[in-house]
């Protein structure tokens, strides 16, 4: 089993969000940086595989504010020595593509060969109707919403992840879809060095282009596609051979789509497929539930249920809300070491899933708390439980 720490950074605590404005104060976000750092290097010496950051945008709640993910690996990545660094997920329909594969190439070449990608589709209207305005015109595309809106951000982010793996994966690459016309027809390039040592040009009309730097790993880095809950995600991450994490979803719904991964890759069930919990781990099951309650649960009544999450764990076929032990089924990993090593043999005996991303809540969750739980994770839970299996 591989574990990758999740970042979603908050700047500031409860008390700092709840007063209002939390991410205009650039104190709070430099916090958020040391500590994130802090963290990250000890999960790098402790042998977990990866972090990830997402993007997101105009965040000034204090939630998530994260609008660069590739500049945030690469700020970790630098001063960590084996740790691989990721995003769940840069937004493909919010830009453009072809830079998305130049950056996470550089991001390769910069940290040795250990960078991986991760591409989402952009759920939050408030900022992907801004970003993509001028790219592809699409909208925020709602979780658990099948509409209009859906079909056109989910053509637009499959386009966009088409051109990125030819960008990776070819010397020279042409694309004409709906979105994108690589390169534009007509584009004149009449230029001696390009005609002695360059391609991609017959009589002086620009035919192809190469995208560089190419990654160091090849054909590309491992992708990821968070945070899949529908069956035709799961179906297009198996062909595609993306790795999908799932939320917290009905033990029901997660098994169907855990089968479907299966039958579509070929894969036994489980392998190539990761899962999104939150973990909190100190010596009182009590006081554990406590912090959970005071950050990530906050965090998820506040800022995600709004959105729909939390229609993930409602029974796939009644929409009735989940009724199980939250807990005990695994759905977050909360208590003592002993409590939340049952949690995860409960999981991993429904869906022995090849990934845990353990989501750490910076700043609604204290720095010390959150190196606890790093630390016990590493060392006294998953030890337990499964081989442990660094980059």
């Amino acid at each position: 089993m591989k574990t990758s720490l999740f970042y979603l950074p908050a700047v500031g605590t409860r008390a700092d969000v709840e007063a209002g404005n939390a991410a205009l104060n650039g104190t709070l976000y430099d916090t958020m940086l040391s500590e994130v750092l802090g963290q990250c290097q000890l999960a790098d010496e402790l042998g977990y595989n990866s972090v990830s950051f997402t993007e997101h945008h105009f965040h000034v709640e204090g939630f998530e504010v994260s609008n660069n993910p590739v500049l945030l690996d690469l700020y970790v990545g630098l001063q960590t020595k084996r740790l691989r660094v990721g995003q769940l997920g840069i937004v493909l329909p919010a830009n453009n593509p072809i830079r998305v594969a130049e950056d996470i190439a550089m991001l390769d070449h910069m940290t040795g060969g250990r960078a991986n990608a991760g591409f989402a589709r952009g759920y939050q209207r408030r900022w992907v109707d801004i970003m993509a305005q001028q790219t592809h015109g699409i909208h925020g595309a709602s979780p658990f919403e099948r509409d209009k809106i859906d079909e056109a951000n989910r053509a637009a982010f499959e386009e966009c992840y088409r051109i990125v793996k030819c960008a990776w994966t070819n010397d020279y690459m042409n694309f004409d879809g709906r979105y994108w016309q690589i390169p534009r027809e007509g584009t004149p390039w009449d230029i001696e060095a390009t005609d002695k040592w360059g391609g991609g040009v017959e009589g002086g009309v620009l035919k192809q282009i190469a995208v560089v730097p190419k990654p160091v790993q090849r054909p590309h880095p491992p992708i990821f596609q968070p945070f899949a809950s529908s069956e035709r995600t799961i179906r297009w991450c198996a062909e595609e051979g993306i790795t999908p994490v799932l939320p917290p979803l009905h033990p029901k719904l997660e098994r169907h789509l855990i089968d479907v991964y299966a039958e579509v890759s070929g894969k036994p069930p489980g392998q190539g497929i990761g899962v999104l919990r939150d973990v909190v781990i100190t010596d009182d099951d009590d006081e554990a539930q406590r912090i959970w309650s005071s950050g990530p649960k906050f965090c998820g009544a506040a800022w995600f249920a709004p959105f729909g999450f939390d229609k993930g764990t409602n029974h796939p076929d009644t929409g009735e809300p989940f009724d199980g032990d939250y807990l005990g089924e695994g759905l977050a990993m909360v208590g003592t070491t002993d409590t939340v090593t049952r949690q995860l043999e409960a999981l991993r005996a429904r869906i022995p899933v090849e990934w845990v991303f353990t989501w750490q809540y910076n700043g609604l969750v204290s720095d010390t708390h959150n190196r606890r739980s790093i630390e016990s994770w590493a060392t006294e839970v998953v030890p337990r439980v499964a081989d442990w299996e660094a980059p």
